[in-house]
Order: structure tokens, then sequence, then C-alpha cells
């Protein structure tokens, strides 16, 4: 029935009607109402779709399901007569879908049941959380002593260069997670998305171990004000050390259940501790403007007072601290940035809610932290004794500090060390405040509320790089549980890494390397903005707009720096774990494909070079073999492949190449299949070769489309390489044919030309296929033992049952599917062993080169660059050249003269002065029994027979013909008897590739030349170069 759509009138819009595509996998046949949208906005049913956002979904997408358009192929050949077409407006994963969901590593099951899902604003989810993580001990204890020691003036520089690395970081942080959908892991999704899985590999790991390790150390600084009190009220349990550990191990364990418990409470617990601290923060506020007591003006506080802020203002370094040093100390304070972003896959809006909450935190908490600090500089004097008696006698003088003014004198502390003042006391907040209990409990909200925010982060961090499956040891770790997807294996795994480090007591050396670890961090980001920014690749469009590269690379090197400022031992270990985590990854190389800004810098550089290259001109010294390989498939000739492989290795191009004869349309989608199966086994194989497929009428014109198309620029094949046609003989004349064009066309293009030959032959693809049929037939048999028996998971017994069975219908089956008789069997074994004799070491030999015909050079440097291989080096060259038998020592001296200006070496060199003897009869009479069925015999014919004969047979070898080439004929035999005589015992014999004349010999004669010369011997490669030189003596 003809479509109703083409019967409208020409100016009509036709009516597409739908059909089912379910041959094409796309559907069950169900017929679908067009959707409204296209009929409306086009005024006619259409299959094409209006853009919408389900078309570019992932196929795990949680927040919608993905739609999928019309394929280009349906649209093209949506004309069909009694066709109907069915493009399903949605699609479950992996049916249907041009994208299955192994192809997207990113994509990630949806949860069962969604409902319940804790998910938290920028306030709660970011601001709060990284307020507490950066607001943490050093706040109370360590600020004033900072601000001591630096003075004012460079304590502003300090805590502004902590401030300007954290805003830096969080600019390259805001453009990258605005950059696309963000998910669970924090510091680590964004860098190994942007960076890849190299970096993000290695910095997630110890990302992850950095966090849970700053659990113990935010406990053991709880434990120790804990113990702190305990001791002023002589409540010891055991000792200060041990009762540390403790109050840490108890504490970490009510943290941990706070944990497990869920986000929602977790974040209600944030909440509380935020209230505390921001009351402790206020305290010390009211309690600098409130009076000094008689007291406090013995432990130095007397309010507010320009002089003490005067004096205070320079810097007073002692005990040895510098102001890097002092930055060391204080720089930990600003950490914690990342706290809201490492709970990412918790957060409503990750891309606004980072941004906007994380630039807020730092802007309040550096606010904070300078009012704080200036508050008490202009307030507390850097040294005061505590006692009230110290002061100044009536008619003495004082000089020694601003306290003087106020009538003390603390001048014994120049020689003795004192225990007030901002220099001495730890305690100063405490001192300043409204009321003192309130700075301990602030004390106890930091610490606690910075552990409890790392022990959320690590194991949030470390399942998200668990289910990425980098490091496939730690897989067990991914799996989460509850409406929370909660990571409690992480928990239980970060709680055992807490407990470790509390049990020590003493972090004093590993604190520097977490701190390290952490700015390693910040510096990967700065960098991955910098990178990507730089590849200028067309997905990088962040929303976020104010940021700028140099600025992200300023930022990273900024990083670096400080992380040496800290510790430089620290950082070197940081860089040495990180190398080393980089390194493994590159090795394993996982199988992802994020679309990192490594991997466009590598494109964009790809592209440079070879735009460089081509504006280079070629030099011989340079030359190398840049081979095509008429492989087909490259898995059916393998020792084609392996021995293109050793000439190319790393250093030279090779392209495998198929040919699919047939029209191009039919043959479209198996190209399309076999370009990523075979550049995938390719480079499984570790084959570095890339994979070209053309679809053609014929063999020929595929072939010569691939000769003259492949390659880029200076980036071309220059060799073509192919295996001898062994069956020749039985073959199609149309097909030997075709094979000896491709040869014609090949030197026509100027290539050199490399031809391999086994006794065995080179395809396996029969055996290939066989073994494909067998293991068909054992998943078939699995298949049914399994219906039979009822599947039994995991169980090795399952396997072993069903592996017993399979082999027993294998047995009965293979005959008549797979026939193979004993003798078929030992050639296949020998096919398949002569197949793959290039991928092992060749043992000690030679390769015999039989240089006859100066093509340029090719025929001596293609043995060479083998004995240069790992595979071929103990393989020793032998060279055998042509000669007169008057003038062999004169020849054999010109040869060593010429290798020792080639400076390639061999171990003896061989005349041949008898190559113009004849062939013996016995030979000869084998070489006439093969042409034979390929002669045309004209000469015992009349003129007429004999012409009507030519035009019936034109591709046969002629009487004429035999006659005109009977030397060139007598050469080929006899060269395989000399062949046969000097290299029986060769590992490789290579030899110079006779040429035949277009137009002149028949390609039934040029075939038997080859088979007469390469039959019955090891293996052998013809080679004929493009007679342009390639070797050169010249410096």
């Amino acid at each position: 029935m003809e479509n109703l759509a083409f019967e409208k009138s020409k100016d009509d819009p036709p009516l597409y009607e739908e059909t089912s595509f379910s041959g094409n996998g796309y559907g069950n046949g169900e017929h679908r109402a067009v959707r409204p949208s296209v009929v409306s906005a086009f005024g006619h049913d259409t299959l094409d779709r209006v853009p919408n956002i389900d078309f570019y979904r992932n196929p795990g997408s949680v927040s919608g399901q993905r739609a999928i358009r019309p394929s280009l192929q349906e649209l093209h050949e949506v004309f069909q007569k009694n066709g109907d077409l069915d493009i399903p407006d949605t699609v479950d994963d992996g049916e249907g879908s041009d994208v299955l969901q192994n192809d997207d590593i990113e994509a990630i099951v949806p949860p069962e049941n969604s409902a319940g899902v804790v998910k938290f604003g920028w306030i709660k989810g970011v601001l709060v959380r990284c307020m507490l993580n950066i607001w943490g001990v050093m706040l109370f204890i360590r600020l004033s002593w900072v601000f001591g020691q630096a003075g004012v003036g460079l304590g502003i520089i300090i805590v502004l260069l902590s401030c300007v690395v954290t805003t830096l970081t969080c600019l390259s942080m805001s453009a990258i997670c605005t950059n696309g959908v963000v998910r669970g892991g924090g510091a680590y999704y964004l860098i190994s998305r942007s960076l890849g899985p190299e970096f993000g590999g290695s910095i997630g790991l110890i990302f992850a171990f950095a966090n849970a390790v700053a659990v113990a150390m935010y406990v053991v600084g709880f434990a120790e004000t804990v113990v702190d009190l305990l001791k002023v009220n002589n409540a010891i349990m055991v000792d200060e050390v041990n009762d540390i550990r403790i109050v840490g191990c108890i504490t970490v364990v009510l943290l941990l259940g706070i944990s497990v418990a869920g986000m929602e409470w977790e974040a209600k617990a944030q909440i509380v501790l935020l209230v505390i601290l921001l009351v402790a923060i206020v305290n010390v506020f009211v309690g600098t403007a409130i009076p000094a007591t008689e007291d406090k003006k013995a432990k130095g506080f007397y309010s507010y007072q320009a002089s003490i802020m005067a004096e205070n203002f320079t810097p007073n370094f002692r005990d040895g601290e510098t102001f890097f040093s002092v930055f060391a100390i204080f720089f930990p304070a600003a950490t914690g940035i990342l706290a809201g972003a490492n709970i990412s896959g918790d957060l409503k809006d990750p891309q606004g809610a980072i941004p906007i909450g994380t630039l807020l935190a730092i802007l309040i908490t550096g606010l904070t932290y300078l009012g704080i600090a200036l508050c008490v500089s202009a307030t507390v004097v850097r040294d005061a004794t505590g006692n009230r008696n110290d002061t100044i006698a009536s008619g003495a003088s004082c000089n020694f500090s601003t306290a003087c003014d106020f009538g003390y004198d603390f001048s014994v502390c120049e020689t003795t060390k004192c225990q007030y003042g901002l220099m001495n006391n730890f305690q100063v907040m405490t001192m300043v405040s409204g009321f003192g209990p309130l700075i301990t409990a602030g004390t106890f909200s930091a610490t606690i509320s910075s552990a409890l925010a790392s022990l959320v982060s690590a194991p949030k961090v470390f399942q998200a790089l668990c289910k990425d499956n980098i490091y496939k040891a730690l897989h067990f770790f991914a799996k989460g549980h509850g409406k929370n997807n909660e990571p409690i294996r992480g928990y239980v795994l970060t709680f055992i890494i807490a407990v470790a480090f509390i049990l020590i007591a003493e972090l004093n050396v590993i604190a520097p390397i977490i701190s390290n670890f952490f700015l390693a961090s910040y510096a990967l980001i700065n960098f991955s903005c910098f990178h990507a920014s730089y590849a200028k690749s067309p997905g990088w469009r962040p929303a976020y707009k104010y940021y700028n590269m140099w600025l992200s690379l300023f930022g990273a090197v900024l990083c670096c720096a400080v992380m040496f400022v800290i510790n430089w031992w620290a950082a070197l270990l940081t860089y040495a774990i990180e190398i080393f985590l980089y390194i493994y990854v590159t090795v394993k190389k996982p199988d992802v494909n994020w679309g990192s800004s490594t991997q466009a810098v590598t494109f964009v550089n790809a592209v440079n070079n070879a735009l460089t290259l081509s504006g280079v001109d070629e030099h011989v010294k340079n030359f190398r073999p840049q081979c095509i390989v008429l492989t087909g498939a490259p898995k059916t000739r393998p020792a084609l492949l392996d021995l293109a492989h050793s000439f190319t290795k790393n250093y030279g191009l090779c392209v495998t190449c198929e040919v699919f004869v047939g029209p191009r349309l039919e043959r479209q989608q198996e190209i399309s299949m076999c370009m990523e199966q075979n550049q995938v086994w390719l480079n499984q194989q570790k084959r570095k070769a890339f994979y070209a497929a053309v679809a053609s009428e014929t063999f020929r014109e595929g072939a010569a489309s691939l000769l003259q198309a492949s390659g880029l620029g200076r980036l071309r094949p220059n060799t073509l390489m192919l295996g001898f046609k062994r069956d020749w003989r039985n073959a199609d004349t149309a097909d030997v044919e075709e094979y000896v064009g491709v040869l014609h066309d090949a030197f026509d293009f100027e290539y050199g030309t490399v031809m391999l030959r086994l006794n065995q032959g080179l395809d396996i693809s029969h055996i290939l296929a066989a073994e494909e049929e067998m293991e068909r037939m054992l998943l078939e048999q699995q298949a049914l033992e399994m219906e039979e028996n009822g599947f039994q998971e995991g169980g090795k017994g399952f396997f072993k049952r069903a592996r017993k069975p399979s082999q027993k219908v294998l047995a009965t089956r293979a005959p008549a599917e797979v026939p193979h008789t004993s003798d078929v069997a030992k050639i296949n074994q020998r096919l398949v062993e002569a197949s793959s004799q290039f991928k092992k070491k060749q043992g000690k030999g030679t390769i015999d080169v039989w240089w006859l015909f100066d093509d340029g050079g090719l025929t001596l440097l293609l043995p060479y660059i083998l004995t240069t291989r790992k595979k071929w080096k103990d393989c020793k060259l032998r060279i055998f050249v042509a000669g007169q038998p008057e003038r062999i020592e004169q020849d054999k001296e010109e040869m060593e003269s010429l290798l020792k200006k080639f400076r390639i070496k061999c171990t003896n060199i061989n005349v041949i002065s008898d190559l113009h003897i004849r062939p013996t009869a016995e030979n000869w009479r084998l070489f006439e029994d093969m042409i034979e069925p390929f002669r045309l015999h004209e000469g015992s014919k009349d003129t007429t027979q004999a012409e009507a004969l030519r035009k019936e047979h034109p591709w046969k070898i002629t009487d004429a013909e035999l006659d005109h080439f009977d030397e060139k004929t007598n050469l080929q035999v006899r060269l395989n008897e000399l062949l046969q005589e000097s290299s029986r015992a060769a590992k490789l014999i290579i030899v110079s590739m006779p040429i035949a004349r277009k137009g002149s010999v028949s390609d039934h004669l040029y075939m038997a030349w080859l088979e007469a010369l390469t039959k019955n011997l090891p293996p052998t490669l013809l080679v004929r170069g493009n007679h342009k030189s390639v070797l050169t003596f010249y410096s």
C-alpha cells in the first residue's frame, strides 16, 4: 500500500505515518500519539522533536526520565512504503538508548524509593557547615598568640593571605561545580571530572584519609580541653594521656552514632553547635566592652586603648618564630571550605548552593577572625604577670610596656617568662569574655562541629571514589544504605582510622601532613579550573562567571607555596604519595570516560603538533615506516599485525584496515559496530595502532580509498603491509585481479610495499568463528542448566556443576555444527601457533636480508628496526647481494663499506654469483604445472581461434608473455632454490619484491612468481621501497 503522504498536493506538507521501530531495538510496536508541541509548532505531524531537556539526560538520571530523539538514520530513511514509525517519548535505561548505561560511568542508579530523601539548601547544607568547619579551636586558643607574635599589621596580612588562598580556591570551585550537574563526592568529584581519574583518584584517596584523621585531631583537641577541666577540679581518671584517649574514644563513638543516624540528625546537631559557637563569639565582643576589673588588669586587659593597639601593631617574634612559622600555625584555621562541597550529593542544588554558601562562609569567618583579633589586640598587652601587686611604686619610672600608663609594671617579664598576656596565655579569650564558661562551651562546639563535619565528609568522598571503581579492591565500600544511601561501611572505616590516631594522643607530627593534604586538594581544584579554561573546550561553559584562569593558576601556585611554608617535608611526602597513586591509576587504566580537560588538552596538543609537523619538510634522517596494514579485522591476522607493530611500536603510525565489500548503506551499521570493537581490541592487546574501515563495491576500490585518504598532514602512511594470497590458484579471477591491483595502486601512490607469507597461512578467522560458536553453545547449555536446576547465586559449585555437562554437550553438538577432522585440527593448531610466533621473544638466530635491488633502502631499514626491538634483539643480520663471479670480493667490500657508513651491523655479507643459472628441471616442471591451468596456449591454435581465446580469457597467461618474461620467471624459481640452500634456518627472510609492469605481466603470472619465490620457506617478507632514499650516511 502506498504511503498516503505521497498523494498530497505539492503545496501541502506531507503527513508522516508513524511506525514501529521495534526491529531497531526501539519499541514495543505500540502506536504513540504525536506530542502536541510538535504539531502546534510546525502545523503538521513530523518525526522531528523540539528541543527538550529530557533528550540530554544521562541514562541513569534521578531528576527525570531520559527521552530519546529520532536518530538521523530514522529521519533520513523515513519514507518507506507500508511503514509505520513509532519513536518512544521516553526510554528505560539500556532499552532503545543510543547511549548505554555502561557508556557513561557518571550514570547512577535511581533510588528505589525517593520519598523521604533529605536534601539541604545553601544555608544549612553549605554556609553553616563551612562556618563550623572554619571556626575551629584556633579561634579561641591561638588567634591571640598569632597577633601577639606577628603584630596587628602582619597579623592582618596573615588572615588576609589565608582568605586569599581560600577565596581563589572557592572561585575556581564555583566555576567547576556550575559547569554541569554535580553529584556526591565533593572535591574528589570536582577534580576527577575536570582532570580525569588519575588526578581525581590520587587526591580522592588522600583527601578522604585526611578527613578521617582530621576527626581524630578535632576529637583530641576536645579531649584535651575536657582533661584540662578535670585537672582543675582534681578529677583525673588515670593520667592525662590516657584520659585523653578515654574521652576521645567515647566522643568519637557518640559522633559516629549521630552520623549513622542520618544526615538529618547530623544537620540538627550542627545547628545546635552553631548557636553555641555564635553565642561564644558574641560573648568575646561583649567582654571587651566591659570595663576591666583589677584582676583582669593584672592579667593585661585594660579595655579599648589606642596606645595598646599602637604597641601591638608592630611584630615581636619570639622563641625562634618567624612570619612563615606563625602563618603555618594559623592557616589550618582557614581550611574547611570544602565541608559543603563534600556532601554535594545531599544538596538540593549543588550548583547554586556551593558558590554562594562557601564564599559567604569565607567572608563571615574572615571578618570574625579579624574582628576578634583586633578587639583583643586593642585591649590586651603582650606580657602580664597576673599579680595585682605589680603596680608602679610612687616615684618609680616604668617604660616596659603600655601597661605602665595604667599603673602596672610588668618589667619582670623581660627576664622571667610570665603566664599572661597575648604572648603567654592561650586562654586570653576566656579572660576577656563576659562569661568564661561560654568560651569553654564555644571551644567544645568548634571542635565537635569540625569533627562531625569531617566524620561525614570522609565516608561520602570515599564512597564516591569507590563507586567509580578506580581502585577495584575498595569497591566493597561503595554500597550505601537507607533512603539517603548512607555509606555505613565508610563510616566504620573512618571510625577505625580515627580511633587509631586518637590512641596515639600526640598528633603534632601528623597535623602538618593533613593540612598539606587539604592544600593539595585546593591546589588541584585551582589547577582544574585553569586547565579546563586553557583547553578551551566547547564543553567548558560554567554558569559562574566571576573567575579567571590566571587567577586560578596563581591560586594553585600559592597553595603549593603555602604547603612548603607550613612544612617542607610534609609537602614532599604529600607529593610523593600523590605521584605514586597517580602512576598506579595511570598503569591500571580504569575504564572510565568523563570528558576531562586532560583529554581536551591532549587533543589540542595533538592538533597543534600535527600542524607544526606539517610546516616542516621531510628529511631522510627522520624517516620511519608508517604502516597501513590490510589485516581485515585485526584479530583475524595476528601475525601480520604483530610484525607491523614491531616496525612501528610507539614510534610510528600503524593503521589496521578492513574493507567491507558491498553496498555502503547495507554495510554501514556493521562498520560502525566494528570501528569501536576493533579499536577496543587493539587497546586491550596493547597494540599501538588505529583501526580504519571502508565500505566499497570492490576490495581494490576500498583499498585505494584507504591508501589515498588515510593519515593527517605529515602523519600519513608511507608503507603498505599485506598478507600473501595463498588461495590465488582456487580464487575467482576477479579476486586475483583485485589483489594484484592493490599492489599496482600502492606503487602508483608511491607507497613502500611489504608482503608477509607464512607457509601455514595468516587468516585465523574461521578458528575464531568456531571458538565463538563453541562459547555460544556453552552459554546456552549453562542457561538450560540454570532453568533445570534453579539458579544458586555466587557459588563456585554452580560453575563446577555447569562446566562438565556443557563439555559433554559440546562434544555431541560440535561435530554437527563445527566439523573438525583430526587432520583439520592439526592444520588449525599449526596455523594458530604460526600466527602467534611474532608475539614471543625470538631466540638466537638470523634475519636474512636478500637485498637484490636498490629500492631506496627500505629492504635494509626494516630488518635493522627489528633488531632494535626487545623480541628480536638476539637475531643477527645476514646480508645477501647479487654479484658477478669475477668480482665477488670487490662487491663484498663495497657492501661492507656501505653498511659501515649506514652504521648497520651484520654478521656476514654473502655475494650470490650464480643467480643467472637456470633452475633445476624438477623445480621448473613444478612451476609449469602450477601455471598450466592459467595458460592460454594460443601458440598451438590458428590465428582466429587464438584471437577468440584472448577475448574469452583475457586474464590468462599467453605464450608470448611467458617467452618475453622467461628470464624473470627463471630468476624467481632459481632464487627460491638459493633461499632454501642458504636461509632455511633463518628466523625471518626479507627479500626484494619483484615488480610486475602494468599491462605487460598478467595477474596470474605475477602471483606465480611470488608463489615460486616464497614457497617452502621460513616466514618471508617481500619488500619493495618507493625508490626514494630512506637511509643516509650524512650527519
